[in-house]
């Protein structure tokens, strides 16, 4: 039996991964559990065995996660879109393990984005994924990263698209905002995956623990709900499983909070990524 929430449920960052994890499986947990929306990411190339030298090497991931979505939304009430993009991170496994200089791997990951950005262009991407490490770095990584992330900015102001960040712990962004700007992205339009309840500069996707929910539906400010599931039977509990957003719906409008919710899971998404969970968990629209 499927619970009926009453509203559309969106987790905006999981991970889902039909080879070596749950996959559609995982799908229908969220669903039974009244789960209708799904922004899924692909993975970091790395986990997925591709290695790559130029920036034609990230498609395979691409176009993996595509099948991937397309196999969640037949299962999903409402849809699944893919987020692509370039994992921060494998700045380090090309810098400190494949002999890159940290210029070489800033060229590889934005010629990566690029190549993402013809996805969105074609209508089959809705965002893009990018970022800097949330780890200590070398200067020159971190200048790296951060024009990494500002031509991913570039990106999404030439295909009107959302950015999702992977970066630090933090609950000011104000710096990368300002960067978006310059480029002639909406900082509303950049959001930062894994945050906390509060964030400035740009909107934050909350993890769903409770404590981090109530902060942001208190704010009456603009978020988005996320899991970060990321599907791996290797690393089960590393994160939260997908049944979480719809049970942190649940538990929201115990509290009664409808207003939050309505705000994460319709207005927000919306706003940023200019989906409508309403009219597509009606069958009604794209």
């Amino acid at each position: 039996m499927t619970e009926d929430l009453g509203t559309p449920v969106l987790d905006d960052h999981l991970h889902l991964d039909p080879r070596h994890g749950r996959g559609t499986a995982a799908v229908e947990e969220f669903v039974r559990l009244g789960g209708t929306h799904l922004l899924v990411v692909n993975k970091p190339s790395w986990l997925l065995g591709v290695e790559p030298d130029e920036p034609a090497d990230f498609r395979a991931v691409f176009e993996e996660t595509l099948e991937t979505v397309a196999a969640a939304t037949e299962v999903l009430p409402g849809r699944a879109w893919p987020v692509l993009g370039v994992h921060p991170g494998l700045i380090s496994r090309l810098v400190d393990e494949r002999g890159f200089s940290p210029e070489e791997a800033r060229d590889l990951m934005r010629g990566g984005l690029e190549v993402a950005s013809e996805y969105v262009a074609d209508g089959d991407a809705l965002a893009l994924k990018s970022g800097r490490p949330h780890y200590d770095v070398s200067d020159a990584v971190w200048d790296a990263s951060n024009a990494v992330t500002r031509r991913a900015f570039e990106l999404g102001a030439d295909a009107d698209c959302a950015v999702q960040l992977h970066t630090e712990a933090t609950e000011d962004l104000t710096d990368l905002a300002a960067v978006a700007e310059e480029v002639g992205l909406d900082p509303s339009k950049v959001v930062k995956h894994y945050a906390a309840g509060e964030l400035a500069g740009v909107t934050p996707s909350v993890m769903s623990d409770k404590e981090r929910l109530r902060r942001a539906a208190e704010t009456g400010e603009p978020f988005l709900m996320e899991t970060d599931f990321v599907d791996d039977p290797d690393r089960p509990g590393m994160v939260l499983g997908p049944k979480t957003v719809p049970r942190r719906v649940r538990w929201l409008l115990e509290e009664g909070y409808d207003e939050a919710v309505r705000r994460a899971h319709v207005e927000t998404p919306a706003a940023v990524y200019g989906i409508d969970t309403e009219a597509t968990l009606e069958g009604t629209g794209s």
